[in-house]
């Protein structure tokens, strides 16, 4: 029969007294040093932040929101945009200018119409102009204006808007879509990157640190210590990225803040819990620091290790946006480990007592180490697992397990590009526009590069395929382009002319489809699929490309990402835990845990998602970085309280171990779960799609993880199996 023994009275229990070395038993260090390396550390770090604080504004000058930038070296779309400026003048971003009008265009609103085109021809992010097409309603009109890719997009798009509104007759509306237009979009999404993002996310920890630790003096030395470690993160990654040894994007560059501010402050309020308690029980500051670095260098080493195993495993991706998120986020976790065991300890130890205020640590020598705590939440919630251990366990494992089901319903197959961003947009509306007067895939083609011997063939799939409106081929001409019909090239000129020869390319030619559906479609996605298949039985090796193809390689690359990486750090993770607890059967369960855990965030999430924000589904790399972020920073809190579990167990056995580890880590556990809850919740106000998901699912599964997972399953399950849970280990066995 199990033993049911309390093992520790919490309210009543006497403090056990901790002999500590007396001042004079220690050596003390020169006066010298102690004044001059926290200096040395300090302005170190402070010139550091000084030079990488001005990058904040000069990301864009190395990152791209191109998805073709990120695509795996052998997907064909990468490959036909290597190709395209061998068929095509330049590598401009094609832009698509839809007017409309409820009242027909007569010839004085078309010859409007092409005066404005005329002057926008003169802009110089232009590079050249069409002229404009009626529809076959007449109630509306499109031009294709390709953009400079050397241009800033925003300034481009926003003075081409501009000029071809200036003049137009009464009722004629102008839309500017295309890929320059939702290129646009992102860009202007991101603009808020460098101020909203940083200052909400900042502002949200100072109020958190506030009020858990009721002081101004120590929540600034966090903060500094987390923007710091973001000052000297970015400048590397800066410079990396200039390099060409790293790629950065807009979204990229979110996470990282978050993730740093977030992660330094973790590190940063378990080393801050340890110097606070050793200023109790020492009244030299020096030694109080040494103590205190000594106690938290152990946990922060192996968070942070955990952390940087799970990211350093993208690179395993096909995909180059999760391929490099890995080393850029990595080396932010370690700046914020930095951080946090050097310049903290240098400003607390400047500051002293005084980093508390108005509720400085009084020194007490003779004050019990570490006692568990006999009042407050975390004892009574010690005393709750303590009582009723298996009904805790299975309760909450259950309640995690039915809401992991609604993961089912998590729909992460991939979005529109006209939904990437919230709110309005005015390609979006162009694209709507479009779609009622023309193809709805105009501007955006498909491309599709063959052997010049192939041309007639690869035309005749193409013209065959319903999803395809009209078929061009790329001509040496002005016009750049030549129709295709079933009886091959046509003339660009009257009846009669000669048809100009195609541009042929080291022996290929191109191929441009009109798609019948929008470019960002289901429809037009499987019209790319269904080309694909065609081609390859009758064009072998044709290669097919654009902006549907781009995302069909995107989302198959996702897929393929996720179902590969998630195993892969499960495994990593798991074989760490063995290493730093010496056990098996205990990380086996904190895995466990931790997976239920994220089962139940994503379940959670696509209910919200789906039926009260009615999103349009998600990006197939959503589940994976909501994986590597829960797993690998959940991970942490489990890493915290098991090792301090580990830790009083070795002294008290392994049931009031786990008792006495939940009381004393749980006051410092929950404050960082609330400030990483919250920085993640910053990256809301970005309005991106994949940003706002991934936020809600962080923020949602570490809360989730902190308040039931950490606090109730884990510490419950321990108690429960007793001292078997540190099997194989000599903990195990024996009556501890």
């Amino acid at each position: 029969m199990r033993d049911r023994r309390t093992p520790v009275d919490l309210p009543s229990a006497p403090r056990v007294q901790t002999v500590r070395p007396q001042n004079g038993s220690t050596p003390r260090a020169p006066r010298w040093l102690r004044i001059l390396l926290p200096a040395i550390l300090i302005l170190v770090w402070f010139a550091a932040a000084s030079i990488g604080g001005p990058y904040f504004g000069k990301v864009d000058e190395v990152s791209s929101n191109d998805q073709t930038t990120y695509l795996p070296e052998s997907a064909d779309a990468t490959a036909v945009q290597q190709r395209l400026s061998d068929f095509t003048d330049g590598d401009a971003i094609p832009a698509v200018v839809v007017f409309s009008s409820d009242e027909p265009l007569d010839g004085d609103a078309l010859a409007a119409i092409d005066d404005r085109l005329a002057a926008a021809a003169d802009l110089p992010a232009v590079d050249e102009v069409s002229p404009a097409i009626p529809s076959e309603d007449e109630l509306a009109a499109q031009a294709f204006v390709p953009v400079s890719s050397e241009a800033e997009l925003g300034e481009a798009i926003s003075e081409l808007g501009s000029t071809l509104r200036d003049g137009l007759p009464d009722g004629v509306e102008v839309h500017i879509t295309g890929p320059a237009g939702f290129s646009n979009d992102l860009v202007s999404a991101f603009a808020g990157i460098d101020g909203i993002l940083l200052l909400v996310a900042l502002l949200a920890v100072l109020v958190i640190l506030v009020i858990v630790y009721r002081s101004l003096l120590l929540p600034l030395a966090v903060l500094s210590t987390s923007l710091f470690a973001l000052c000297v993160a970015l400048l590397t990654v800066w410079w990396l990225a200039k390099a060409g040894v790293l790629l950065l994007s807009g979204q990229t560059q979110g996470i990282l803040f978050i993730l740093v501010i977030g992660a330094a402050t973790d590190y940063s309020l378990l080393y801050v819990a340890r110097y606070r308690d050793e200023l109790i029980h020492e009244e030299r500051r020096w030694t109080a620091s040494m103590r205190a670095l000594r106690g938290s260098f152990e946990p922060i080493l192996a968070s942070g290790g955990t952390v940087i195993a799970g990211l350093l495993c993208l690179l395993l991706s096909d995909l180059k946006s999760n391929s490099t998120l890995g080393p850029v986020a990595a080396i932010g976790i370690v700046f914020a480990m930095l951080s946090a065991l050097t310049l903290l300890p240098a400003l607390l130890y400047v500051f002293g007592r005084a980093s508390f205020w108005p509720r400085r640590p009084v020194y007490a020598p003779n004050a019990p180490s570490a006692a568990v705590p006999s009042r407050g939440l975390w004892a009574r919630v010690s005393r709750l697992v303590e009582r009723r251990p298996r009904l805790i366990w299975i309760v909450t494992a259950l309640v995690l397990a039915a809401g992991s089901l609604g993961f089912t319903q998590f729909q992460a197959s991939g979005v529109p590009q006209s939904e990437l961003v919230l709110g309005s947009s005015e390609a979006r509306d162009g694209q709507a526009v479009l779609g009622e007067h023309f193809a709805a895939g105009s501007g955006s083609p498909v491309y599709v590069v063959v052997a010049e011997d192939d041309l007639q063939a690869a035309a005749d799939v193409l013209l065959a395929e319903d999803g395809i409106d009209g078929v061009a081929v790329s001509a040496d001409t002005d016009s750049g382009t030549a129709p295709v019909t079933e009886d091959g090239v046509t003339a660009f000129g009257p009846p009669g002319t000669p048809a100009p020869a195609p541009t042929v390319a080291d022996g290929d030619v191109l191929l441009q489809g009109t798609l019948a559906d929008a470019a960002d479609s289901a429809a037009a996605e499987q019209t790319v699929r269904d080309l694909r298949a065609a081609l390859e039985d009758a064009v072998p090796g044709a290669l097919v490309g654009g902006v549907t193809a781009t995302d069909v390689d995107t989302n198959d690359a996702s897929i393929h990402d996720r179902n590969l990486i998630i195993p892969v750090i499960l495994a990593v993770i798991l074989v760490i835990l063995m290493l730093l607890l010496r056990a098996i059967l205990a990380p086996v369960l904190l895995i466990l845990t931790t997976v239920l855990s994220f089962g139940t965030a994503m379940g959670v999430s696509a209910l919200v998602f789906n039926e009260l924000l009615g999103f349009p589904g998600a990006d197939p790399a959503v589940p994976l970085y909501g994986f590597v972020f829960l797993v690998a920073l959940g991970i942490d809190y489990n890493i915290f309280l098991m090792t301090r579990v580990r830790e009083e167990s070795l002294a008290h056995g392994t049931r009031d171990g786990v008792l006495r580890g939940l009381a004393i880590t749980g006051g410092v556990i929950t404050s960082a779960g609330l400030v990483l809850a919250a920085t993640f919740t910053a990256l809301s106000v970005i309005p991106v799609l994949f940003l706002v998901q991934l936020a809600f699912i962080v923020a949602f599964g570490v809360l989730l993880d902190t308040f039931v997972v950490r606090s109730l399953l884990v510490p419950a399950l321990a108690y429960d199996i007793g001292r078997a849970v540190w099997w194989p280990s000599k903990l195990s066995r024996g009556d501890r």
